[in-house]
Protein backbone atom coordinates (compact mmCIF):
# COMPACT_ATOMS: atom_id res chain seq x y z
CA UNK A 1 0.00 0.00 0.00
CA UNK A 2 2.80 2.32 0.00
CA UNK A 3 3.06 4.77 -2.59
CA UNK A 4 5.96 6.62 -4.04
CA UNK A 5 5.51 10.69 -4.96
CA UNK A 6 3.88 9.82 -8.44
CA UNK A 7 1.16 7.82 -6.54
CA UNK A 8 2.48 4.32 -8.00
CA UNK A 9 3.42 1.47 -5.61
CA UNK A 10 6.81 1.92 -3.87
CA UNK A 11 9.86 0.23 -4.37
CA UNK A 12 12.62 -0.05 -1.65
CA UNK A 13 15.12 2.46 -2.92
CA UNK A 14 12.07 5.10 -2.68
CA UNK A 15 10.97 4.45 1.07
CA UNK A 16 11.92 7.51 2.74
CA UNK A 17 14.05 7.24 5.74
CA UNK A 18 13.81 6.59 9.15
CA UNK A 19 10.25 4.66 8.01
CA UNK A 20 9.43 2.68 10.95
CA UNK A 21 8.33 -0.48 9.83
CA UNK A 22 9.91 -3.58 8.50
CA UNK A 23 8.56 -4.26 5.12
CA UNK A 24 8.86 -7.68 3.21
CA UNK A 25 9.82 -6.64 -0.19
CA UNK A 26 9.30 -10.17 -1.22
CA UNK A 27 6.05 -10.75 -0.54
CA UNK A 28 6.45 -13.12 1.96
CA UNK A 29 5.40 -14.32 5.53
CA UNK A 30 5.13 -16.62 7.63
CA UNK A 31 3.65 -17.76 10.72
CA UNK A 32 6.41 -18.70 12.78
CA UNK A 33 6.43 -17.22 16.27
CA UNK A 34 9.93 -15.73 16.89
CA UNK A 35 11.08 -15.19 12.89
CA UNK A 36 12.00 -12.12 11.94
CA UNK A 37 9.32 -12.09 9.44
CA UNK A 38 6.72 -13.31 11.32
CA UNK A 39 3.07 -12.35 10.29
CA UNK A 40 1.54 -11.72 13.66
CA UNK A 41 5.10 -9.94 14.44
CA UNK A 42 4.45 -8.03 11.40
CA UNK A 43 0.90 -6.53 12.88
CA UNK A 44 2.08 -6.28 16.19
CA UNK A 45 4.98 -3.55 15.08
CA UNK A 46 2.45 -1.59 13.11
CA UNK A 47 -0.25 -1.69 16.36
CA UNK A 48 3.26 -0.55 18.51
CA UNK A 49 3.99 2.11 16.00
CA UNK A 50 0.09 4.02 15.75
CA UNK A 51 -0.99 3.06 19.24
CA UNK A 52 2.45 2.65 21.34
CA UNK A 53 1.80 2.03 24.62
CA UNK A 54 -1.92 1.21 24.11
CA UNK A 55 -0.86 -1.58 21.32
CA UNK A 56 -1.31 -4.36 23.73
CA UNK A 57 -4.57 -3.41 25.22
CA UNK A 58 -6.00 -2.41 21.61
CA UNK A 59 -4.41 -6.12 20.59
CA UNK A 60 -6.44 -7.96 23.56
CA UNK A 61 -9.54 -5.64 22.42
CA UNK A 62 -8.82 -6.51 18.74
CA UNK A 63 -8.98 -10.36 19.78
CA UNK A 64 -12.08 -9.90 21.46
CA UNK A 65 -14.25 -8.76 18.69
CA UNK A 66 -13.03 -10.91 16.40
CA UNK A 67 -13.81 -14.02 19.00
CA UNK A 68 -10.21 -15.34 19.02
CA UNK A 69 -8.08 -16.28 22.10
CA UNK A 70 -4.95 -14.14 20.37
CA UNK A 71 -4.03 -12.36 17.54
CA UNK A 72 -2.57 -15.25 16.06
CA UNK A 73 -4.91 -17.84 16.65
CA UNK A 74 -7.58 -15.51 14.48
CA UNK A 75 -4.80 -15.17 11.65
CA UNK A 76 -3.82 -18.96 11.49
CA UNK A 77 -7.95 -20.39 11.56
CA UNK A 78 -8.65 -21.21 8.26
CA UNK A 79 -12.37 -19.69 8.98
CA UNK A 80 -10.48 -16.98 11.09
CA UNK A 81 -8.51 -14.00 8.60
CA UNK A 82 -8.71 -16.05 5.84
CA UNK A 83 -12.12 -16.17 5.58
CA UNK A 84 -12.77 -12.68 6.36
CA UNK A 85 -10.23 -11.33 3.94
CA UNK A 86 -11.70 -13.77 1.11
CA UNK A 87 -15.47 -12.22 2.00
CA UNK A 88 -14.17 -8.69 2.07
CA UNK A 89 -12.51 -9.20 -1.70
CA UNK A 90 -15.38 -11.06 -3.24
CA UNK A 91 -17.80 -9.23 -5.57
CA UNK A 92 -20.32 -10.98 -7.33
CA UNK A 93 -18.76 -14.28 -8.59
CA UNK A 94 -15.00 -12.07 -8.38
CA UNK A 95 -12.97 -14.00 -6.01
CA UNK A 96 -9.57 -12.23 -5.68
CA UNK A 97 -8.00 -12.42 -2.04
CA UNK A 98 -4.86 -10.90 -1.95
CA UNK A 99 -2.96 -13.19 0.71
CA UNK A 100 -2.87 -16.19 0.01
CA UNK A 101 -1.72 -18.55 2.89
CA UNK A 102 -0.01 -21.66 1.86
CA UNK A 103 0.23 -24.20 5.01
CA UNK A 104 1.38 -27.46 5.46
CA UNK A 105 -1.67 -30.54 5.95
CA UNK A 106 -2.48 -30.02 9.66
CA UNK A 107 -2.23 -25.99 8.97
CA UNK A 108 0.90 -25.96 11.59
CA UNK A 109 3.05 -24.07 9.13
CA UNK A 110 1.74 -21.26 7.06
CA UNK A 111 3.32 -19.15 4.27
CA UNK A 112 1.62 -15.93 3.92
CA UNK A 113 1.89 -15.13 0.10
CA UNK A 114 1.26 -11.14 -1.42
CA UNK A 115 -0.24 -11.73 -4.77
CA UNK A 116 0.88 -7.92 -5.86
CA UNK A 117 4.22 -9.13 -5.57
CA UNK A 118 4.07 -12.27 -7.11
CA UNK A 119 6.41 -13.65 -9.40
CA UNK A 120 8.21 -16.62 -11.06
CA UNK A 121 10.39 -16.42 -8.13
CA UNK A 122 8.19 -16.48 -4.99
CA UNK A 123 8.06 -20.19 -4.44
CA UNK A 124 11.79 -20.38 -4.73
CA UNK A 125 12.08 -17.43 -2.51
CA UNK A 126 9.61 -18.83 -0.03
CA UNK A 127 11.97 -22.38 0.08
CA UNK A 128 14.98 -20.91 0.38
CA UNK A 129 14.43 -18.77 2.57
CA UNK A 130 11.88 -20.31 4.67
CA UNK A 131 12.04 -23.50 4.39
CA UNK A 132 15.13 -24.75 3.28
CA UNK A 133 19.02 -22.93 3.71
CA UNK A 134 20.47 -22.10 7.32
CA UNK A 135 17.97 -20.84 8.45
CA UNK A 136 14.87 -22.66 7.02
CA UNK A 137 12.52 -24.04 9.38
CA UNK A 138 13.46 -27.59 7.96
CA UNK A 139 16.84 -27.21 9.25
CA UNK A 140 15.92 -25.75 12.60
CA UNK A 141 13.42 -29.30 13.23
CA UNK A 142 16.51 -31.32 11.83
CA UNK A 143 18.97 -29.71 14.65
CA UNK A 144 16.12 -30.52 17.27
CA UNK A 145 15.34 -34.10 16.07
CA UNK A 146 18.98 -34.70 16.34
CA UNK A 147 19.61 -33.01 19.88
CA UNK A 148 16.79 -35.74 20.65
CA UNK A 149 17.65 -38.43 18.87
CA UNK A 150 20.72 -38.59 20.13
CA UNK A 151 20.08 -38.92 24.37
CA UNK A 152 20.48 -42.45 25.12
CA UNK A 153 17.17 -42.19 27.38
CA UNK A 154 14.20 -39.81 26.49
CA UNK A 155 11.59 -39.47 29.43
CA UNK A 156 7.97 -39.73 28.44
CA UNK A 157 7.80 -35.67 27.54
CA UNK A 158 10.76 -36.30 25.33
CA UNK A 159 9.72 -38.74 23.53
CA UNK A 160 6.42 -36.84 22.84
CA UNK A 161 8.13 -33.97 21.41
CA UNK A 162 10.25 -36.15 19.45
CA UNK A 163 7.04 -37.60 17.76
CA UNK A 164 5.56 -34.23 17.50
CA UNK A 165 8.71 -32.99 15.71
CA UNK A 166 9.13 -36.13 13.46
CA UNK A 167 5.23 -35.33 12.24
CA UNK A 168 5.90 -31.53 11.66
CA UNK A 169 9.39 -32.83 9.85
CA UNK A 170 7.25 -34.69 7.78
CA UNK A 171 4.96 -31.81 6.99
CA UNK A 172 7.31 -29.21 5.86
CA UNK A 173 9.06 -31.93 3.42
CA UNK A 174 5.66 -32.55 1.98
CA UNK A 175 4.82 -28.41 1.80
CA UNK A 176 8.22 -28.11 0.25
CA UNK A 177 8.39 -30.82 -2.13
CA UNK A 178 5.32 -29.58 -3.57
CA UNK A 179 5.74 -25.67 -3.71
CA UNK A 180 9.56 -27.64 -5.77
CA UNK A 181 7.31 -29.26 -8.00
CA UNK A 182 4.87 -26.13 -9.07
CA UNK A 183 8.23 -23.91 -8.46
CA UNK A 184 9.70 -24.53 -12.27
CA UNK A 185 7.14 -23.78 -14.32
CA UNK A 186 5.13 -21.67 -12.62
CA UNK A 187 5.46 -18.30 -14.28
CA UNK A 188 2.16 -16.24 -12.95
CA UNK A 189 0.87 -13.47 -14.77
CA UNK A 190 -1.05 -10.53 -13.20
CA UNK A 191 -3.21 -10.32 -15.98
CA UNK A 192 -4.48 -13.68 -15.75
CA UNK A 193 -6.11 -12.64 -12.07
CA UNK A 194 -5.97 -13.85 -8.94
CA UNK A 195 -8.26 -17.12 -9.41
CA UNK A 196 -6.02 -18.63 -12.24
CA UNK A 197 -3.06 -17.32 -10.83
CA UNK A 198 -3.48 -19.60 -7.30
CA UNK A 199 -5.14 -22.24 -8.87
CA UNK A 200 -1.75 -24.57 -9.21
CA UNK A 201 -1.29 -24.37 -6.02
CA UNK A 202 -4.99 -25.48 -4.67
CA UNK A 203 -3.97 -28.44 -2.58
CA UNK A 204 -1.70 -26.13 -0.61
CA UNK A 205 -4.83 -24.08 0.75
CA UNK A 206 -6.89 -25.04 3.74
CA UNK A 207 -9.99 -23.13 3.33
CA UNK A 208 -11.86 -25.26 1.97
CA UNK A 209 -14.23 -23.47 -0.23
CA UNK A 210 -11.35 -21.42 -1.46
CA UNK A 211 -9.81 -24.84 -1.93
CA UNK A 212 -13.05 -26.15 -4.25
CA UNK A 213 -12.75 -22.98 -6.06
CA UNK A 214 -9.30 -22.96 -7.27
CA UNK A 215 -9.73 -27.18 -7.91
CA UNK A 216 -12.40 -25.98 -10.31
CA UNK A 217 -10.56 -23.74 -11.75
CA UNK A 218 -7.60 -25.59 -12.52
CA UNK A 219 -9.55 -28.28 -14.05
CA UNK A 220 -11.33 -25.62 -16.49
CA UNK A 221 -7.91 -24.57 -17.33
CA UNK A 222 -7.04 -28.43 -18.17
CA UNK A 223 -9.87 -28.71 -20.15
CA UNK A 224 -8.87 -25.63 -22.27
CA UNK A 225 -11.98 -23.03 -21.05
CA UNK A 226 -9.30 -20.91 -19.81
CA UNK A 227 -6.96 -20.66 -23.28
CA UNK A 228 -6.98 -16.85 -23.27
CA UNK A 229 -4.61 -17.18 -20.12
CA UNK A 230 -0.79 -16.54 -19.75
CA UNK A 231 -0.72 -20.00 -17.59
CA UNK A 232 -2.50 -22.05 -19.87
CA UNK A 233 -0.21 -21.16 -22.49
CA UNK A 234 2.85 -21.74 -19.54
CA UNK A 235 1.20 -25.58 -19.01
CA UNK A 236 -0.07 -26.41 -22.41
CA UNK A 237 1.65 -24.68 -25.04
CA UNK A 238 0.90 -27.30 -27.88
CA UNK A 239 -2.57 -27.32 -27.44
CA UNK A 240 -2.77 -23.16 -27.31
CA UNK A 241 -0.58 -22.64 -30.04
CA UNK A 242 -2.73 -24.86 -32.34
CA UNK A 243 -5.72 -22.79 -31.26
CA UNK A 244 -3.76 -19.62 -32.01
CA UNK A 245 -3.65 -20.45 -35.40
CA UNK A 246 -6.74 -20.77 -36.28
CA UNK A 247 -8.18 -17.33 -33.46
CA UNK A 248 -6.31 -14.55 -34.30
CA UNK A 249 -7.20 -12.68 -31.14
CA UNK A 250 -5.70 -15.66 -29.24
CA UNK A 251 -2.82 -15.52 -30.85
CA UNK A 252 -2.70 -11.56 -30.46
CA UNK A 253 -3.04 -12.22 -26.73
CA UNK A 254 0.04 -14.28 -26.16
CA UNK A 255 1.82 -12.61 -28.39
CA UNK A 256 2.15 -14.94 -31.34
CA UNK A 257 0.20 -13.61 -33.74
CA UNK A 258 3.06 -15.39 -36.90
CA UNK A 259 0.76 -18.69 -35.41
CA UNK A 260 -2.58 -17.00 -37.04
CA UNK A 261 -3.46 -18.56 -40.63
CA UNK A 262 -5.87 -17.01 -42.62
CA UNK A 263 -9.12 -19.04 -43.42
CA UNK A 264 -8.65 -20.40 -47.56
CA UNK A 265 -11.72 -18.59 -49.35
CA UNK A 266 -11.15 -20.98 -52.45
CA UNK A 267 -10.82 -17.88 -54.00
CA UNK A 268 -14.51 -16.51 -53.84
CA UNK A 269 -15.75 -13.40 -52.32
CA UNK A 270 -16.50 -13.24 -49.17
CA UNK A 271 -20.73 -12.51 -48.53
CA UNK A 272 -21.47 -9.24 -47.04
CA UNK A 273 -24.01 -6.49 -46.99
CA UNK A 274 -25.51 -4.97 -50.31
CA UNK A 275 -24.25 -1.20 -50.56
CA UNK A 276 -26.88 1.22 -50.91
CA UNK A 277 -26.74 1.51 -55.16
CA UNK A 278 -27.68 -2.00 -55.39
CA UNK A 279 -23.99 -2.90 -55.67
CA UNK A 280 -22.81 -5.93 -53.12
CA UNK A 281 -19.77 -5.30 -50.67
CA UNK A 282 -16.64 -7.28 -50.20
Amino acid sequence: MLQNEKGLPAREYELSEGYPLAVAWSGVLVDDEGHSSDVVEQVQSALRVIWKERAGSIEEEASVKLASKSLRDYIRRSSGFFADHLRRYTKSARKAPIYWPLATASGSYTLWIYYPALSNQTLYTAINDFLDGPNGKLTEVGRQLSALRSKTARNRDEENQFAALQTFDEELRELRDSLLAIAPTYNPSHDDGVQISAAPLWRLFRHKPWQKVLKETWGKLADGDYDWAHLAMNYWPDRVQDKCKADKSLAIAHGVESLYVEPVTDGKPKKGRKKQDGGSGE
